[in-house]
């Protein structure tokens, strides 16, 4: 049998948790494993002074169970101020679930991570990411009720990612409120990164309003059935950070805004759908600042779908999702008003006020 021993120096090239940034006094990670399933997942719950961790579950291909951790540290924690920021009594809360979604996800998976899930007696809600899809939601509910997006036929709100969209859209136009004074959208040149779920609602409203949108995403077929049916332009260079761009709105992956991509930018807006869009938000948000940028939070716009799917925590309708949603465009042009008050970026204006809200929760509880 072969050993391979731990020593000092292999653990420090791991890195860091406890003091990673992005663990930010987490209250609890939870490892699932299940060798009959093939189930490899986590759970990160980062903070429930305003109510239970309600966050979706991603499944993807991760490099290494290193980045798998740091990605749902980093996702969990901006759920926290998501929702903080949102106005809604939850926590926050993330899962991963490593593997090829196209490859690997089946009935026996989804329900064997629900039992994980369960486990934990409601302090993590679950909820539709990257590589799940409202039916899998349905798979999960069989097993624990401590899931929500789930078929609307079935009582829930059903795929939140249309609402998503529908508040970064309105996100952008509060955005070109700011930077242009109108938010008229129409004649604008936006370049949507990733059209999954999120991304091509978002197209869709944006060439509707008259936009000329410019999409980016790494499965061409994709690509091709979203510049038919919307019109948009399907970029085929080798460096589209490069392009002259009026906005810039990443739904995809996170970190795209780095020390390689943002002095390349010619955007005067970035505002889209992504988690976790800065690196490193300290030094990138600055950056921007600095490069008279507009940065819209991503944890600000695109909370459309947490206010969703807490439709059937709370109890309240798609018409009342889509009001909520709506008010997006009213709190990012106050995010945007505070930073320059303040001087501040307005990633920290959004932080704050998420903070202010669960500092003053706290002082509740104890009084």
């Amino acid at each position: 049998m072969n050993v391979e021993l731990f020593t000092s120096e292999k653990i420090q090239k791991m890195g860091p948790v406890f003091n990673h940034f992005s663990f930010d006094n987490h209250e609890q990670i939870v490892f699932c494993n299940d060798e009959d399933t093939g189930l490899k997942a986590i759970i990160g719950i980062h903070n429930t002074v305003l109510g239970p961790a309600l966050g979706g579950t991603r499944m993807w291909n991760y490099q290494s169970e290193w980045e798998a951790l740091y990605d749902v540290l980093r996702l969990s924690r901006g759920m926290t101020f998501k929702s903080a920021l949102a106005g809604l009594d939850l926590g926050g809360g993330k899962a991963v679930i490593i593997g090829d979604a196209k490859k690997q996800k089946n009935d026996a998976l989804m329900k064997r991570f629900a039992e994980f899930v369960h486990s934990l007696s409601g302090k993590y809600i679950t909820a539709e990411d990257i590589g799940m899809e409202t039916r899998d939601m349905d798979i999960m509910k069989e097993v624990t009720p401590y899931v929500s997006g789930i078929s609307e036929s079935l009582g829930g709100s059903g795929n939140p990612s249309p609402v998503t969209a529908y508040g970064v859209f309105m996100g952008i136009k509060a955005s070109c409120k700011y930077v242009y004074g109108s938010d008229e959208i129409h004649g604008k040149k936006i370049w949507v990164q990733g059209v999954g779920n999120v991304g091509e609602t978002l197209v869709k409203h944006l060439t509707e309003a008259g936009a000329h949108v410019i999409i980016t995403d790494i499965y061409k077929e994709k690509l091709k059935e979203i510049s038919n049916k919307y019109g948009a332009t399907i970029y085929d260079g080798l460096d589209v950070f490069s392009q002259s761009v009026d906005i810039y709105a990443p739904c995809a992956l996170g970190a795209t805004i780095n020390d390689q991509t943002i002095n390349k930018l010619k955007a005067k807006i970035i505002a889209g759908g992504a988690n976790n869009q800065l690196e490193d938000e300290n030094k990138h948000g600055k950056l921007l600042k600095e490069k008279g940028i507009v940065y819209a939070p991503d944890f600000l716009i695109n909370a459309g779908g947490i206010i969703n799917v807490n439709a059937e925590v709370a109890g309240y309708d798609l018409k009342e999702s889509m009001k909520r949603t709506e008010n997006i465009y009213n709190t990012t042009l106050e995010i945007f008003n505070l930073s320059d008050k303040e001087g501040i970026t307005t990633h920290e204006a959004a932080l704050n006020i998420a903070l202010r809200r669960i500092e003053k929760r706290k002082k509740d509880l104890v009084s």
